[in-house]
């Protein structure tokens, strides 16, 4: 047997992650593209309500071939993986800025390119653990985790961003079918100025990809990156036997599928209650970026203080129960008889979102732990489905109660609780790192 691997890190590896991460931040972005800036879209495009359900619910959908990507990445390595998900995501993009003069037919290419982004989405939200793994030293690994997942939060949080400051709203949103003909035409050139922005940024990731993403680096960087993993189907047997494992995917997908199903249509749920198109999309915004730098400085603190993933989540979760109760009771004034202001509306959404958003990488991490030796790509894989599912069965019930939103909101609190008890009950283990603490000592 050979001398074990005590592992090697190259410069290159930030570059690698990079490259991933703008990837994942573009899908987010162009998912993203349509619940900002809706009653824009309704007037330019002619979507209706349902129109708009769908096409935020074109990203659950996508994840239905989640399982042939996660054989793919352990098969044939991330650069096949990568540059079949970027293509995707260029063709996707493409589609939705053919000109075609009937709206009937450009609505259909506008939702079969928001398919395709979709399709993109196993390979964005599901290769960070496996990438930092591949690339990066034992005490690096929950930072690069962080930062790769991350940044496709960050890509939605940009779309609430771009598309309320590039699109005007419609004059008098109420009355979308007595508004000028002028003003139809000109946001219609606005968000056509959006699709083109977003493809060609999109093309030019997919080209940087082709030219330069290595599957992985000549030598391992760790012990367990070194070493050998279940077969693809041992994984699954191993993965579904596993009751902490189970216990934990559901404590991680209930909330974070429902939460990307609310923010999905944040405009939609926040209109009744007088709150601008621009104010809904700084509240998106904020909330996404905020999660994004708490995540990111969580996963740098778990890297220096090892063994301590349960208790963060614990603390997450904690604040994510009660800014949810705190959104919930507000939006029901007329009952708590709470102060429903813009500075309420904004702090308990951002407080939400900065403690669920953070959480992801955090988990991503247990559930390695957790499992090791079943390769992170298909661990991560059957969570962020599940976390799709329950957003997709959550978007689905929207496509028909779309009138009334207090039953949506109530659902945040109720996930996060659930999740909280799930994780409080949940017996904590660090497999791969006491290979790779024990073994390159």
């Amino acid at each position: 047997r050979p001398p074990p691997l005590s592992g090697r890190v190259y410069g290159r590896r930030w570059l690698v992650l990079l490259l991933f991460s703008l990837l994942g931040f573009a899908q987010g972005l162009v998912w993203n593209t349509w619940g900002p800036i809706q009653n824009s879209a309704r007037l330019a495009f002619g979507f209706s309500g349902w129109d708009i359900a769908l096409l935020v619910f074109w990203g659950p959908i996508g994840f239905a071939p989640c399982f042939f990507f996660m054989w793919l990445m352990d098969k044939k390595g991330l650069r096949v993986t990568v540059l079949l998900t970027s293509s995707l995501m260029v063709l996707g993009a493409g589609l939705r800025c053919v000109p075609v003069s009937d709206l009937e037919i450009r609505k259909k290419l506008i939702h079969g390119g928001q398919l395709l982004n979709g399709l993109a989405g196993p390979t964005v939200m599901n290769a960070a653990p496996f990438l930092s793994t591949t690339w990066f030293s034992p005490d690096e690994r929950a930072t690069a985790t962080a930062i790769a997942s991350l940044l496709n939060y960050l890509g939605c949080a940009g779309a609430f961003l771009v598309g309320p400051l590039v699109v005007p709203p419609p004059n008098g949103t109420a009355h979308l079918l007595l508004a000028p003909q002028s003003n139809t035409e000109h946001i219609k050139d606005r968000i056509e100025a959006v699709l083109y922005a977003e493809f060609g940024m999109v093309s030019l990731i997919f080209s940087a990809a082709l030219a330069y993403f290595p599957s992985r680096p000549p030598f391992p960087p760790s012990v367990a990156a070194a070493s050998q993993r279940l077969s693809y189907r041992r994984s699954f047997c191993r993965l579904l036997s596993n009751f902490r494992f189970l216990m934990i995917a559901l404590a991680y997908a209930i909330p974070l599928g429902v939460f990307s199903g609310w923010s999905g249509v944040l405009d939609l749920i926040l209109t009744p209650i007088h709150v601008s198109q621009v104010d809904a999309g700084w509240i998106g915004f904020w909330s996404i970026v905020g999660g994004c730098v708490v995540g990111i400085a969580m996963a740098r603190f778990a890297d220096f203080i090892r063994g301590m993933l349960k208790f963060i989540l614990l603390l997450l979760l904690s604040g994510a129960t009660l800014a949810s109760t705190w959104f919930t009771l507000t939006c029901l004034t007329s009952v708590t008889h709470l102060p429903l202001t813009t500075a309420t509306l904004y702090t308990s959404c951002i407080l939400l979102g900065i403690f669920l958003n953070s959480s992801v990488p955090i988990f991503f991490e247990l559930f390695v732990e957790t499992v090791y030796p079943v390769p992170e790509g298909i661990t991560c894989g059957v969570v962020t489905f599940l976390s799709n599912v329950f957003m997709g069965v959550l978007l689905f019930f929207l496509t028909f109660y779309h009138t009334e939103f207090s039953w949506f909101n109530w659902c945040l609190p109720g996930s996060c609780l659930l999740s909280l008890l799930l994780i409080l009950c949940f017996r904590e283990s660090y497999d791969r790192l006491y290979l790779d603490v024990v073994v390159s000592v």
